[in-house]
């Protein structure tokens, strides 16, 4: 198997050469960012890239963009994204519209060779390979995302401006609503994202329950 790899860390891009070769990989080439990568790259594909998530300029999702680039240029080649993060927004640009030969791990969970190199080849073999914690984070979004579907479109609102750090009486006078009419709409958001600060069914409001509410609120965002 010929892989190319890319990381911006000098120590981790060159253990990461060494461990590949001891497996016996033939390493193509060594980049410090994901141009770069794409630049080495262009004559000759190797079966397979691993790419650092965050590379320069802004450490933020070159990765992904130069995995995608990839993917488009040769579309014989596998993509092996490796995040110090569980980044579930990245994960899904990666894999949108490649259902095949593309891989995520967090680099915490890539503990011995072995694993790293049965995941180069189940992704160089056309498969999908994504970190278990990122499943479970997707999952979860997703569960997220019907909760807030339950809420309409005012409720939506009300819950937005709760996680802006407004009061009752703030949200009242943004919406220009009344300040009953926010306490109902309030109590409305706690029944259907069943959010309870004791375990039990819904009670008054409190400051836990609005804690719980912004919480489901900004974790969904997250995803989006």
């Amino acid at each position: 198997m010929r892989v190319a790899v890319a990381e911006d860390s000098g120590i981790f891009r060159q253990a990461l050469v060494t461990l590949l070769t001891t497996a016996g990989i033939e390493v193509t080439v060594a980049a410090g960012s994901g141009e770069e990568l794409l630049a080495l790259v262009a004559e000759d594909p190797p079966d397979v890239a691993i790419v650092d998530l965050h590379m320069p300029p802004t450490h933020t999702n070159e990765g992904v963009v130069a995995g995608r680039a990839l993917l488009a240029r040769h579309p014989g080649i596998g993509v092996l994204v490796l995040s110090a993060y569980n980044e579930t927004p990245q994960a899904m640009e990666l894999f949108r519209d490649q259902p095949r030969r593309v891989g995520y791990l967090l680099k915490d969970h890539v503990t011995d060779v072995e694993s790293l190199c049965g995941a180069l080849e189940r992704v160089r073999r056309g498969e999908v390979v994504i970190d278990p914690d990122v499943v479970s984070r997707l999952v979860e979004a997703r569960h997220r995302e019907r909760e807030l579907s339950r809420l309409s479109g005012r409720e939506r609102e009300v819950l937005e401006l709760m996680a802006e750090g407004h009061s009752n009486a703030g949200i009242g006078k943004r919406l220009h609503l009344s300040a009953r009419t926010v306490e109902d709409h309030v109590r409305a958001i706690f029944t259907k994202l069943k959010i309870t600060s004791s375990g039990g069914p819904p009670g008054p409001q409190d400051s836990n329950k609005r804690v719980l509410a912004v919480l489901t609120w900004l974790r969904a965002a997250e995803t989006r």
